[in-house]
């Protein structure tokens, strides 16, 4: 299994970050993606990887990006940056950028500019795509399609939208994302009925770590940290909804997660 979404930089990993890397590994989770939030985020998410590179080779990879909630506050030579962190070989997309009109902790009007910048970015550097949406998806739509045919794969991490939404990502060959959410018998609902009309070969999983923990771990964990070894929660989930073998989902998605960032096998 690879996670393509662990939010590693957390500071609630500060006190145990080797543990849980071996924790994961043990879980039959071979590699992670460490996702960029920030300039800076993106920065120490490199820096995880170098870090660790001897004591877990080929496991940790990065993106590098500006989330939505950070727009306000980029530099002017923001993207300079974020290229010059693309250069890294550690570094697989382009992200976590896109839109959430949901909180709007930044304005919509630096959102779109700065998510804009690095779809434009993403293109020039033939990179995928890491891509966050939240209460947008019109805007956010709208503002990637010209792109479809220029970045070899977009990825809607931690998908939790519509039927309708999640055609129209599949009809332009995105890759979906799915996490814990899944697992919420409250939240998860609408997921839960949709789940079926994603192609195997579009399927991506993430934890999304240490958010969005699976409800359906028993006993419930101590802690709501979320973790990358929790991920065989969600193939299980996963697979009891489509009716499945556990094994098919965990190949098929290691499959694509490794086609889409080109990771080392």
């Amino acid at each position: 299994m690879i996670d393509i979404g662990v939010n590693l930089t957390n500071k609630r990993f500060d006190k145990d970050r080797v543990e849980l890397i071996a924790r994961a590994k043990s879980a039959g989770v071979e590699q992670l993606l460490i996702t960029g939030t920030s300039v800076d985020e993106s920065r120490k998410a490199l820096a995880l990887c170098q870090q660790y590179e001897q004591t877990f080779p080929n496991t940790l990879y990065a993106t590098a990006g500006v989330h939505p909630h950070d727009a306000d506050s980029v530099t002017d030579d923001f993207l300079c940056q974020l290229r010059q962190l693309a250069q890294a070989p550690q570094i697989k997309a382009i992200g976590e950028c896109g839109l959430d009109f949901n909180r709007n902790f930044s304005t919509p009007a630096q959102q779109l500019k700065v998510f804009s910048a690095q779809i434009s970015l993403a293109a020039e550097l033939s990179m995928p795509l890491f891509l966050h949406q939240r209460d947008a998806f019109t805007p956010w739509f709208n503002e990637l399609t010209p792109y479809i045919e220029h970045v070899p794969a977009m990825v809607a991490h931690c998908f939790t939208g519509t039927k309708q939404e999640l055609e129209q990502c599949l009809k332009v060959g995105m890759y979906i994302g799915i996490t814990g959410w899944l697992c919420d018998e409250r939240r998860g609902q609408q997921l839960q009925e949709i789940i079926n009309l994603i192609p195997l070969n579009r399927l991506l999983i993430e934890t999304d770590a240490p958010y969005l923990t699976p409800r359906t771990i028993k006993p419930k964990p101590k802690s709501s940290r979320n973790e990358p070894s929790y991920l065989p929660y969600i193939v299980d989930q996963i697979a009891s909804i489509l009716a499945i073998d556990p094994n098919e989902i965990a190949c098929q998605t290691s499959q694509n997660a490794q086609h889409v960032f080109k990771l080392l096998r």
